[in-house]
């Protein structure tokens, strides 16, 4: 889940669970989720004709949406459930999530599915969306090609925006079987992008146990470390690329006399 993480840090407690929780009406228990020191911002500068995160393949350039075929962020191998309890209502509250990246591994987007029981059950689904995109259509999604729902953006952050939107048992259903939820935005010169995110193993987590706390900690702890790695070795490789052309000629003027 390292896009999701590097988004928000609120009061001490980081990632997807935390940010998305503020834009609800009761998710006041997100579990905490580290963040790493140097988020990526890749997809926040999208070149003019494409949209932020346009390392996939499209499926179409000319006429119609651009395709982006996503994949699921190599760390997190299915998707995860956490529950807990809204501390003002005692409510208890799952979200069933997961990030994405492209081709190349860049984060492109994240989604969670919240199961918000009690007295006045609910079902809503949140995207963390690259930056660079129109916030005034908001966007759309659908399982496959079935009937699409309208979401609209809450929020935006330095590396993201957030947006959201309530959904049926219907959806959920389909979501289960569905190959694809596909996901559909605009770019900054209006056209539209489809990000095709795939559905495979959400309903065995919707329906499964949450992940325990435990293991859950054990997570985050090992990606940060692994996020802190990646870092310390691009930050490396940037200064060896930028030290590269001053070291030659003091190499060269060391052995005259």
């Amino acid at each position: 889940m390292s896009f999701a993480k590097r988004i928000a840090s609120l009061g001490g407690t980081r990632g997807l669970a935390t940010a998305l929780a503020l834009l609800a009406s009761a998710p006041a228990f997100a579990q905490a989720q580290p963040k790493p020191a140097a988020p990526a911002a890749q997809p926040a500068k999208p070149a003019a004709p494409a949209p932020a995160p346009a390392q996939g393949q499209p499926a179409q350039q000319q006429s119609g949406p651009t395709v982006v075929q996503v994949k699921a962020e190599p760390s997190q191998p299915e998707w995860t459930k956490v529950c807990g309890k809204d501390q003002n209502t005692n409510t208890e509250i799952c979200y069933t999530t997961r990030d994405f990246v492209s081709d190349q591994g860049q984060p492109v987007l994240a989604l969670a599915v919240y199961d918000v029981k009690g007295q006045q059950p609910q079902k809503v689904v949140r995207f963390v969306m690259p930056l660079g995109l129109l916030l005034q259509p908001g966007l759309r999604f659908a399982v496959d090609q079935g009937q699409a729902i309208p979401g609209r953006y809450v929020m935006c952050l330095p590396n993201g925006c957030f947006a959201e939107a309530q959904v049926k048992d219907d959806f959920i259903a389909s979501f289960k079987k569905g190959a694809n939820l596909n996901v559909s935005v605009q770019n900054q010169v209006g056209r539209e992008i489809t990000f095709a995110v795939p559905a495979a193993g959400f309903g065995k987590a919707f329906d499964g146990p949450p992940i325990d706390p435990k293991v859950l900690e054990e997570q985050q702890k090992k990606l940060q470390e692994e996020l802190q790695k990646k870092s310390e070795e691009m930050r490396q490789k940037m200064l060896q690329s930028q030290g590269g052309g001053a070291a030659a000629p003091s190499a060269q003027a060391a052995p005259k006399p």
